[in-house]
């Protein structure tokens, strides 16, 4: 069957799609937040990954919103099974309806729903709505990114202040000029939020261990480069979405500057 979605122009998706977009995550994230701190039936998948009531409902939602709009794109989300159909559409849905499910059934308010809209690899559209703290965190492709509608852009310059990064201590040590110890950002739960910090410009560089998943990436990918960062592998290479692999290695997003230096840093001294 044809790809209804490869007529899909990108005025389309770029007004159309960018509204509902934003209008979706927000009352995603209402319903979330109405069920925060709440009693909920809570289970493990895979090895370790808790889920949540919630997260199927909020996943069930977005589903039902986007997807009415637009049926004839794909649909990858963390809480849905895999249809591979999705590797032959042009526009593809990237959703994590509650990413930082630990801290959200915690009670922590460092969770978020992240969606992105991805082309041929590469996210157009990327909202990641903070419900706890109401911060929308929004970009499209060659618009710019803002915070709840108010232009943000990441630190500038090369130099290493590690209050400033959040990521894994032992690697983020590899950084480090001296055997002095270093304090690090307090750990941001959810992925998706830590990156956005970057975007917004509170924190200078974040990093990611091995094996986030497309759906805790790709909307922060777009909106860090659009608030004039850079996030990519830790070799410099550039992250690419909807494939039939959606494990990503180790990561790190940070002003154009300081990532440049961040690369060719691990270039020189790459992780064994």
């Amino acid at each position: 069957m044809a790809d209804v979605s490869a007529g899909i122009g990108r005025e389309i998706y770029m007004t159309r799609d960018a509204a509902l977009l934003k209008d979706t995550v927000r009352q995603a994230g209402a319903l979330a937040l109405s069920l925060f701190r709440t009693e909920l039936k809570k289970w493990t998948k895979g090895a370790s990954s808790p889920v949540s009531e919630a997260d199927i409902a909020v996943n069930d939602l977005l589903e039902n919103k986007l997807r009415s709009v637009t049926p004839d794109y794909g649909w990858l989300s963390e809480e849905s099974s895999d249809d591979e159909s999705r590797l032959a559409k042009r526009l593809v849905w990237i959703v994590d309806p509650i990413d930082g499910t630990r801290g959200y059934l915690a009670g922590r308010g460092d969770w978020c729903v992240s969606v992105a809209l991805v082309e041929r690899g590469s996210p157009v559209l990327g909202a990641v709505f903070a419900p706890a703290s109401d911060e929308l965190f929004f970009a499209a492709r060659g618009q710019g990114a803002v915070l709840n509608d108010v232009p943000v852009r990441a630190t500038s310059g090369s130099e290493m202040d590690f209050s400033r990064v959040a990521g894994p201590k032992p690697l983020v040590e590899r950084l480090k000029q001296s055997a002095d110890e270093i304090i690090l950002h307090p750990r941001i739960g959810s992925l998706a939020l830590r990156l956005c910090r970057v975007a917004q410009g509170s924190l200078d560089a974040a990093f990611a261990g091995g094996q986030s998943r497309d759906w805790d990436l790709a909307a922060a990918n777009l909106i860090v480069e659009e608030a004039n960062g850079s996030m990519t592998a830790l070799s410099g290479d550039t992250l690419l979405y909807n494939r039939r692999e959606v494990a990503h290695g180790v990561l790190v997003a940070a002003g154009r500057d300081r990532h440049a230096r961040i690369v060719e840093h691990f270039r020189n001294r790459p992780l064994p």
